[in-house]
């Protein structure tokens, strides 16, 4: 079978950094493999072209591979703008591979090189979720892509194919429901309740990042340690018996105090809170797309994505069950995708 060059498509973010290699096939799917690393941009801005490059020898890069790039790490506060964060990440790209061929998807779903990508910042800035929902499209033409990371969730409509979100930039999908600023690791829990169950009655939560949803995840062992890809409020290791110290220090508390159950409460109760965050913009998506019936779920916390899909009485289809363990980095897997496809077509 004819095979096309490599490439290695890129969701660059502000924790985390993912990578997959899409080989193209003649007659078959692409051959996909992916690579992450968790790397805080914030903290060591100077070490991100090595930390590419790191991730590109692992999935066995060479010089003259093609690179598709999308990018969230422009939100990162080592920026004060996203034009400077989007040229920064730029910066380091071509820092990694100066001879490559090097494309930037843009939230209009086109690929355009790193001089227009500087041009016009918000054009690719948190473009991530449009390539992700151009291939789940294939899959299922008229659904909502409900794809749960670390941080966030994107609940993106499409209709007869087509990506049909009325939100382009992040502040317009907040408004709309399609971003959902909860995920299944780093989420503060003060950021997802008021107030918790506390022996026989309730108390307010502490504003002080003890915890995080990737706690109560961790706890009630819907999330395996391994998966915590973040570092933990009081950067300690993750396990389930630090978990359940960092959520009784939600309720200024600590194990001395608190049992077994009383933590489990808790954690159910934050689990329960999160569910009715994304069941909500679900709610707001269908209200402007009424006749979608079917939830393309992905990510991290596709185990999240998927009970609410089914609250919100929707179809489910699994992106693991298609892409396997690489659907965890979908937009990553899906640039890479269509930059493969593209370059194909111009051979």
């Amino acid at each position: 079978m004819t095979r096309v060059r490599p490439v290695l498509g890129w969701d660059i973010g502000g924790v985390n950094t993912k990578a997959v290699r899409v080989r193209l096939r003649n007659g078959a799917g692409p051959e996909l493999e992916s690579a992450s690393v968790p790397y805080e941009i914030q903290h060591d801005l100077a070490a991100l072209a090595d930390t590419l490059r790191l991730i590109a020898q692992r999935l066995g890069a060479a010089e003259g591979w093609a690179h598709a790039v999308t990018m969230t790490a422009e939100l990162s506060q080592a920026f004060r703008t996203k034009r400077e964060g989007v040229g920064a990440v730029l910066d380091g790209v071509l820092a990694a591979f100066p001879s490559d061929l090097v494309r930037v998807f843009t939230v209009d779903g086109r690929f355009v090189d790193p001089d227009e990508a500087r041009a016009f910042p918000l054009a690719v800035g948190a473009s991530n979720w449009v390539a992700t929902a151009t291939v789940a499209a294939r899959l299922a033409p008229d659904a909502i892509l409900i794809d749960i990371g670390t941080t966030s969730t994107d609940l993106i409509p499409i209709v007869a194919g087509r990506v049909a979100a009325r939100g382009r930039t992040d502040p317009a999908r907040l408004s709309t429901g399609e971003l959902v600023y909860t995920g299944a690791v780093r989420t503060p829990v003060e950021a997802i309740v008021r107030e918790v169950p506390l022996w026989d009655g309730r108390a307010s939560v502490s504003a002080e990042a003890f915890a995080t949803s990737g706690d109560a995840h961790v706890w009630l062992g819907t999330l395996a340690p391994d998966d915590y890809t973040a570092p933990t409020s009081d950067r300690r290791p993750v396990s389930r018996e630090a978990s359940g110290e960092r959520l009784a220090r939600v309720v200024c508390g600590d194990r001395d105090m608190l049992d077994e159950a009383a933590i489990d409460a808790i954690a159910r109760a934050v689990v329960e809170a999160q569910m009715e965050q994304v069941v909500n913009g679900i709610r707001l998506v269908r209200g402007a797309f009424p006749t979608l019936r079917t939830a393309v779920v992905t990510g991290l916390g596709e185990f999240i994505a998927a009970e609410a899909a089914r609250r919100s009485g929707l179809d489910v289809v699994s992106l693991t069950s298609h892409w396997g363990s690489v659907a965890r980095v979908a937009p990553a897997a899906a640039v890479g995708w269509l930059l493969a496809e593209q370059l194909a077509d111009t051979r």
